[in-house]
């Protein structure tokens, strides 16, 4: 069993709380030592509320997912003799109302660019299947009801 850990931490200040437009800019502060800057996503709570050049937390679930799938295509890829020189991925996840009739984010699209070297290069059934391989192994993607695609260019 692995565990772990993030520190979310918020003040209010000078501000008042009660009517609403109270700052929800906030900090993650991660056990590495790093602190990224969040907020509510513009989408959910208007600006100046949010702080737009801020990580919300939808970002971070798509950035999470994403990240996940490259970095098991990544081992696979080397296990299986590929070399692969890049990787970009430009997910994009769709909030939506959910079985439930709940928001949440219902689907990640996962659309993987991805340069390869050498002379062992993945035809398109291999390709296909480290993607495949890449969300069966995936602990994020394992840990989601949302429905993730992978679109390869």
């Amino acid at each position: 069993m692995h565990q772990y850990q993030a520190q979310i931490h918020w003040q209010r200040g000078d501000q008042q709380f009660t009517d609403n437009l109270y700052s929800r800019a906030h900090d993650w502060q991660f056990d590495g030592g790093l602190t990224v800057p969040a907020s509510s996503s513009p989408l959910s709570v208007p600006l100046p509320m949010s702080v737009a050049a801020n990580v919300d937390p939808e970002e971070a679930l798509v950035a999470a997912a994403s990240s996940c799938h490259m970095l098991v295509f990544l081992w696979l890829a080397c296990k299986q003799g590929f070399t692969v020189d890049s990787y970009t991925d430009k997910a994009v996840g769709t909030m939506a109302k959910n079985e439930f009739g709940k928001l949440a984010i219902t689907r990640i699209s996962l659309r993987p660019e991805i340069a390869f070297s050498g002379v062992r290069l993945p035809n398109a059934e291999e390709l296909a299947n480290l993607h495949h391989q890449s969300h069966e192994e995936c602990y994020i993607a394992n840990s989601l009801r949302a429905e993730i695609v992978v679109e390869a260019a």
